[in-house]
């Protein structure tokens, strides 16, 4: 084959541009939100929590994107952030929040949030989303045998809860709702990367505020604690000296 006569720097004029980060985040945004927002969703049974932990997922996704962008596997990592904000355990302490559910009619997804939230997580992945126990496990920073375990349980503990419908109809169900995902108001991408910027200026602001704060107690207690200086009229004589030097 005879060598290409057009010079390098046309065909590197032909190759398109690499997209910018701030597309690049939107693209990832967009094609994956709806979903995770279902997730989420499935695994509080709280809408208001299901929205919030995907966009506080995001948030930490552009403030970390050079490593997101790095990271093989992109959709993974913001939907691991997403299941460990919604399982968060402070959130039951948070007045609000309507733990209402699924209605009644879904006895499964109820079934389902009577589960541990480790045993949901684990059973989301492999029946809902149809990854394999080692991916889960990775997933989730655990072990695939603690993962195995946790499916094990989970599918044993549905079982009790439906007893008229088998593993394979369950999981069944559970995947249709997972990828579920209605066309519900979601924040835009650009104002996802606004409020994720405007929060580590407030955050960069808050430390330097602090730290200033600190080094103006350290310097105050430091002039209040230091031991007082000679006496001002050192060069005075005492009445003993005197004495001694008019003998």
């Amino acid at each position: 084959m005879l060598p290409s006569s057009r010079p390098d720097s046309a065909l590197a004029a032909e190759r398109p541009p690499p997209p910018s980060a701030e597309s690049a985040f939107d693209a990832l945004y967009v094609s994956t939100v709806p979903g995770l927002t279902q997730q989420a969703y499935v695994l509080t049974g709280c809408r208001r929590l299901a929205f919030e932990s995907a966009e506080q997922a995001f948030h930490r996704a552009w403030e970390r994107w050079p490593e997101v962008a790095r990271d093989p596997d992109p959709v993974g990592w913001v939907r691991a952030r997403t299941h460990e904000y919604a399982l968060s355990p402070w959130h039951r302490l948070r007045p609000g929040l309507d733990r209402t559910g699924p209605p009644a009619a879904d006895p499964v997804a109820r079934a389902f949030l009577e589960l541990p939230p480790w045993q949901r997580r684990a059973v989301l992945l492999c029946d809902g989303l149809d990854l394999s126990v080692e991916e889960a496990a990775a997933e989730t920073h655990a072990t695939a045998f603690a993962t195995a375990g946790r499916l094990r349980n989970a599918r044993a503990a549905l079982g009790r809860r439906l007893p008229d419908a088998d593993a394979g109809a369950s999981g069944q169900a559970l995947r249709t709702r997972v990828k579920d995902a209605s066309v519900a108001t979601l924040a835009q991408p650009w104002s996802v990367r606004a409020a994720s910027e405007r929060r580590v200026r407030t955050l960069t602001r808050a430390v330097f505020g602090t730290l200033a704060t600190l080094i103006a107690l350290v310097v105050a207690t430091s002039a209040l604690t230091s031991p007082p200086g000679a006496p001002a009229d050192s060069g005075r004589s005492s009445p003993h000296t005197a004495g001694i030097s008019g003998k």
